[in-house]
């Protein structure tokens, strides 16, 4: 099972991902929404904003998250830390229901390449 801060350094490097990335995934991060990422087995979530083409202002709470943020992931801790560092891909992922996303429908299509 992945710690806490595992999962903290796992956003780190997909922030950094985010912030180095060029072209067609560069565009696609470079809208501004609120994103929660819910980690079950932690009961913890880590919350942000997803803007400037990086992942900004992340934080976590205890529990669910406080607020509804636009786009909302829930996973566990390993498969956030296997997703980041491209052991697990996340159409694999949400398709078998290790991964849930939820978001308007707009943001799914311009998400779609990001994942």
């Amino acid at each position: 099972m992945a710690t806490l801060e595992e999962c903290r350094a796992a956003l780190g490097r997909l922030a950094q991902n985010l912030s180095t990335a060029d072209g067609d995934i560069r565009s696609a991060a470079a809208f501004d929404r609120s994103l929660s990422c819910r980690i079950t087995d932690l009961d913890v979530t880590f919350t942000g904003r997803l803007a400037n083409g990086t992942l900004e202002d992340v934080t976590n709470v205890p529990g669910p998250p406080p607020e509804r943020a636009q786009i909302r992931l829930t996973m566990r801790g390993d498969d956030l830390v296997a997703m980041v560092d491209g052991e697990l891909h996340f159409a694999k992922a949400w398709g078998s229901g290790r991964v849930k996303l939820e978001a308007g429908f707009r943001d799914l299509l311009r998400l779609r390449s990001l994942l």
